[in-house]
């Protein structure tokens, strides 16, 4: 399968959920994406970018979340191994961040074992002494019982989770 006109991006629709979510379990099994329970998932579907072929059938998925005036993650970006190199994943990931730029985002933040691919898109990995806000945000941030906060903060509570993965941002 080709990347070409075949896929398209939109937005998620409380029934793409299942089908992301039987793309995801093999990324889960094997320790790429962190596994999400429905719950959340379904809550998070505003969030929610999918690539789609012509039947509609989701093949690729990513999320964009706001942490904070400026911030935002983008979570949960993976594609269907149909359509792995194909471009489809860059689509996501372009298209997610002109939402983020729409949402008035300058900043994006990833957790990630895929650091080239990140990487390709300008994302630089950042050290742990590094400040990524000033004081005041980060005491406000801190508050947050959102687990990717957590994860951008890089406290120590998350720490088992995050083995591995290389903590990334972007300036849009």
């Amino acid at each position: 399968m080709t990347a070409g006109t075949e896929i398209s991006i939109r937005s998620a629709r409380t029934y793409d959920v299942p089908h992301m979510v039987a793309l995801m379990e093999p990324l889960v099994q094997r320790r790429i994406l962190l596994g999400k329970d429905l719950v959340d998932l379904y809550a998070a579907v505003p969030e929610f970018l999918v690539a789609v072929d012509r039947e509609d059938a989701v093949v690729g998925y990513g999320a964009v979340h706001v942490m904070w005036e400026q911030l935002g993650e983008v979570r949960t970006l993976g594609v269907s191994d149909a359509v792995l190199g194909t471009g489809v994943g860059h689509r996501l990931l372009t298209a997610l961040e002109e939402r983020a730029r729409e949402l008035g985002l300058q900043q994006l933040f990833c957790l990630t074992f895929e650091v080239e691919f990140f990487t390709k898109h300008g994302f630089a990995a950042v050290g742990e002494d590094d400040e990524l806000v000033a004081a005041e945000v980060y005491a406000e941030l801190l508050r947050s019982s959102d687990e990717g906060v957590a994860e951008f903060l890089d406290l120590a509570r998350v720490k088992p989770n995050t083995l591995g993965n290389t903590r990334m941002l972007k300036r849009l």
